[in-house]
């Protein structure tokens, strides 16, 4: 059974902070995830200029577009990730918003993709990432069925290798809207490898999805849920992650193989607590 492939999103949580990013990769890395990820978006062409007009009161500015400026890495910010993170030796990768940003990624020749939910439904970007061939991780929150479809039929048309994750879009996801049984009904009916990105609040929805046969877990990380965003409470910050993470390994190994057996472990037990009976141990 392969291991769980742990995805932490930075997100937009580093706040256009360099320094920050690279706590977050190190918080990541010491708690033993597999991969970093991040989001990247050409600003101009993922919002309307009315929306980026709009007045918004953040630490950039007044309006939307100081804001989302402001929380965007450019070339600089992102060689110094990709450095840091071959020096640490961990994964990292990004979800593209637009074409463009799609393109700026591929000069860093990733192992990984992902399709963020809200791109689910952009035809011409998922043909564009499922011809690049790389193994690719496709959220499926806010999406029917019928979306599904005519995404891994694509996918499967270029022969590019993937894993659904199931996912919620609501930051933060309450309890009771998980629906975990998904994660079953997605691996019947597309017949392939699913995971799960989380937004909830705490961790126990978390372990049981990794009870479920996922084979990728995505959780939001933060230094802080005091920080300025929108993800900041739907992410986990160090502690959490470390426990997550180790708690997820022992359900791995807790889960086994479904077969019943004595164990060795049993044996002794077994016939000092059946000593007052016939009974002897058998195969």
């Amino acid at each position: 059974m392969m291991s769980i492939f742990f995805i932490a999103e930075l997100g937009i949580n580093h706040n256009g902070q360099l320094d920050i990013a690279k706590q977050l990769i190190l918080v990541a890395k010491e708690a033993g995830c597999d991969a970093v990820k991040l989001q990247k978006r050409t600003i101009e062409l993922v919002y309307s200029k009315e929306q980026l007009d709009q007045p918004l009161q953040s630490p950039w500015g007044t309006t939307r577009r100081e804001q989302k400026l402001g929380l965007e890495f450019g070339q600089k910010e992102y060689e110094e990730i990709d450095r840091y993170c071959r020096e640490l030796g961990i994964e990292w990768f990004a979800s593209a918003w637009d074409l463009e940003s799609l393109k700026f990624l591929d000069q860093f020749q990733l192992k990984y993709h992902k399709i963020a939910s809200a791109m689910l439904v952009d035809h011409e970007m998922l043909a564009a990432v499922a011809k690049r061939g790389k193994h690719t991780f496709i959220s499926t929150g806010m999406s029917t069925y019928a979306d599904i479809d005519r995404a891994v039929e694509l996918f499967k048309k270029n022969g590019c290798p993937f894993e659904l994750m199931h996912c919620v879009a609501t930051y933060p996801m309450d309890d009771a809207d998980a629906n975990l049984k998904c994660i079953h009904t997605l691996r019947e009916r597309y017949q392939c490898a699913v995971g799960y990105s989380g937004h909830e609040v705490g961790l126990a929805v978390s372990y049981a999805a990794a009870a479920l046969g996922i084979t990728s877990l995505e959780r939001h990380i933060t230094i802080s849920h005091s920080m300025y965003g929108s993800d900041q409470a739907a992410s986990i910050e160090p502690s959490g992650l470390r426990n997550l993470v180790g708690a997820v390994r022992k359900i791995e190994k807790a889960m086994g193989d479904g077969e019943k057996r004595v164990t060795q472990k049993e044996i002794p037990i077994a016939k000092k607590l059946r000593s007052h009976l016939r009974w002897e141990a058998s195969e």
